[in-house]
């Protein structure tokens, strides 16, 4: 602060960034303190400035205009960029005073400097040269101090934009940016080929955590600045996911109850919404491999529900989301898959059931996508070693049939989780439950819950849908435990229990008669039931790898069973076997011990009669692979 006279107002500087006072200025408390009195009055937003014109015309072209046009002593300023501050700033630099240049002021003093004109046109080392000089040497090599800049600019619209300070700043943002992942680059290499220890890194997304202070619209443009660039798309996925939890803090909402009893303002519905599709259309490029966590696609899909519109924008936004999500779909949890319904929409379930269907869908279609592919890359190499490409199919670590794997799991504990809900129609279930084809469930008992758990929750619902509900269970993949809980279930329709009976009967049928024959089981017996491996002859193809291995899967696991069924059967025999000898000689009379020696051997032979089953029986007994009627309960339970 100073004491001057008009006389003494004339400054003189040196160096290029600071300012130093003339020695003639004295300090004071307060300013202007002039012992010559204000001639001019400079009126901004609120504030009123008593100045004297001979300072502020020696440096301000447009206050020397406005003076020059009309002998006044009032001069209203109602537009200044940065408001009365960033004038008092700039008056404060007219009278000489030294002012502080930083971080938080060089915008708004960029910005009033070519508002008041103060330029080299008018004088030397003026404002907008000093800042300029600033600008150039502190702000923009800096990509933290370039961000801090480009948020203050947000307030200084259209002028910071007119003077080309945002799209200055967005450049070198992207610049500095892809600087530093070049330089990683080569220090990784420089530490591999020398076969030092690499020091711990920096992250190169170490910046996004500041960028999210910028609104929407600036950080839209950075974020397409940086990928034009070359920014990884990883560093961008983290850097947008780090923008999106700071802008929607506390509204990503996972409990149905919490969002449906949440009100939320129709503006701030509109902003949310905004940032979603905008985030949305800044996504990397999707893959079956993506660097966006399911997760986070999830929470997105979520959010852009619970805030959607009729617009053309908000529908473009979901299916881009529901595409992502379906194309790795075999990385999702059950909770990325429960996408609560829109509270204000007409649907009264509590999950998005239509949204669920599309989704698994997606990841159905691409599979048979990549089916197709291999088929042709089959034929294309159909001279080549085709022991290879099988092995590439009909392994089990086969990563296609490990993803068909657990999305069928993911659906049944989907299906388990929206069996609770009461206004869930029994044709939506269906849908749901009928999605999947036959070889992606090895084992049926996750869907036999949850059809039980619906039936449980729904219990007045009408016997043909009951009937239609068990008919996407497929009882031959039941396991014991399953087979013998669905056989004591009154829940289940009659036709269900007996075709659980039948099936464990057949299975016991197969393991007595591998007991007998093993050669006959499993070359012979068995035909009808398990598909044999396709060989490299020209046989293989009729097979397709993936039904392949579905059937010795599950070969595998009956073989288990049956074994298990048959050391029980077995131990039965031995303690028959044991009594039978102790009543031999245990009891003299004739007629009493030959009757009982009939009915043990009797008994021994209904175990092993099926030694002699002719095959066109058993595939008479296979053939009728769904519902059986009332006809054959006599026969499937004897």
């Amino acid at each position: 602060m100073g004491l001057s006279t008009v006389g003494e107002v004339k400054p003189t500087f040196t160096g290029k960034r600071g300012f130093r006072l003339n020695s003639s200025i004295r300090h004071a408390s307060e300013w202007p303190i002039s012992e010559v009195s204000s001639d001019l009055t400079v009126q901004v937003e609120s504030s009123s400035f008593c100045l004297h014109k001979f300072p502020l015309v020696s440096r301000s072209g447009k206050i020397r205009k406005l003076l020059t046009d009309s002998k006044t002593f009032n001069i209203c300023l109602s537009s200044v960029p940065g408001g009365s501050e960033a004038f008092e700033l700039a008056a404060k630099f007219c009278y000489g005073i030294n002012i502080d240049i930083n971080l938080l002021n060089v915008a708004k003093l960029r910005c009033a400097s070519h508002y008041l004109e103060m330029t080299e046109d008018f004088s030397e080392d003026n404002l907008a040269i000093k800042t300029e000089h600033y600008f150039k040497e502190t702000v923009l090599p800096s990509i933290s101090n370039s961000i801090l800049v480009l948020h203050h600019c947000e307030a200084l619209v259209p002028v910071s934009e007119d003077l080309n300070l945002v799209n200055r700043l967005v450049i070198a943002i992207a610049n500095n940016a892809c600087k530093e992942q070049l330089t990683s680059g080569l220090l990784k290499l420089d530490y591999t080929f020398s076969g030092a220890n690499m020091e711990p890194e920096t992250p190169l997304d170490w910046w996004g955590k500041s960028v999210a202070v910028l609104n929407l619209d600036f950080f839209q443009r950075v974020v397409s600045a940086v990928r034009s660039k070359g920014l990884r798309q990883d560093v961008i996925s983290k850097i947008l996911i780090s923008y999106t939890n700071k802008s929607l803090q506390g509204l990503i909402v996972r409990d149905t109850k919490l969002e449906k009893e949440r009100v939320i303002d129709s503006e701030a519905k509109k902003k949310q919404r905004m940032i979603v599709e905008t985030i949305v259309r800044l996504l990397p490029t999707q893959g079956r491999k993506s660097s966006v966590p399911i997760a986070f696609l999830s929470s997105l899909l979520k959010m852009a529900i619970a805030t959607s519109s009729s617009s053309a924008s908000s529908g473009s936004c979901r299916s881009d989301l529901e595409r992502r999500i379906g194309l790795q779909l075999d990385q999702a949890i059950l909770e990325d898959v429960l996408i609560p319904t829109n509270p204000d929409g007409a649907n009264n379930t509590m999950y998005d059931i239509d949204s669920i269907l599309r989704i698994f869908s997606i990841f159905l279609n691409l599979d048979e996508e990549d089916d197709e592919e291999e088929e042709d890359r089959h034929h294309r190499n159909r001279f080549g070693d085709e022991t290879e490409m099988i092995f590439d199919f009909d392994s089990p670590g086969s990563p296609k049939q490990s993803s068909i794997l657990k999305v069928s799991k993911l659906m049944d504990n989907y299906l388990a989780e929206i069996a609770l809900d009461t206004n869930l129609t029994t044709s939506k279930f269906i849908a749901l439950a009928e999605l999947l084809p036959d070889h992606a469930r090895i084992i049926s008992d996750g869907l036999y819950r949850a059809v039980d758990i619906y039936l449980k929750v729904h219990p007045n619902i009408k016997d043909s849908e009951r009937y239609r509900l068990c008919k996407t269970i497929d009882s031959q993949k039941l396991s014991q435990e399953a087979c013998s809980h669905a056989a004591q279930n009154e829940r289940l329709p009659v036709q269900m229990a007996v075709q659980v009976l039948y099936f464990e009967q057949i299975r016991l049928r197969n393991a007595m008669s591998s007991s007998i024959s093993p050669t006959q089981f499993l070359f012979s017996g068995n035909c009808h039931q398990f598909p044999q491996r396709g060989g490299s002859g020209a046989g293989s193809g009729a097979i397709s790898p993936r039904d392949n291995y579905a059937s010795v899967r599950r070969e595998n696991r009956e073989l288990k069973l049956e074994v298990a069924r048959m050391r029980m059967r077995l131990t039965d025999l031995e303690k028959d076997h044991i009594s039978i000898r102790q009543e031999l000689f245990k009891t003299n009379p004739g007629t009493k011990l030959f009757k009982s020696f009939a009915k043990k051997i009797s008994k021994l032979n209904s175990l092993f009669r099926f030694a002699s089953l002719k095959p066109s029986l058993q595939g008479k007994a296979t053939s009728e692979s769904r519902f059986l009627f009332q006809r054959k309960r006599r026969h499937s339970l004897s």
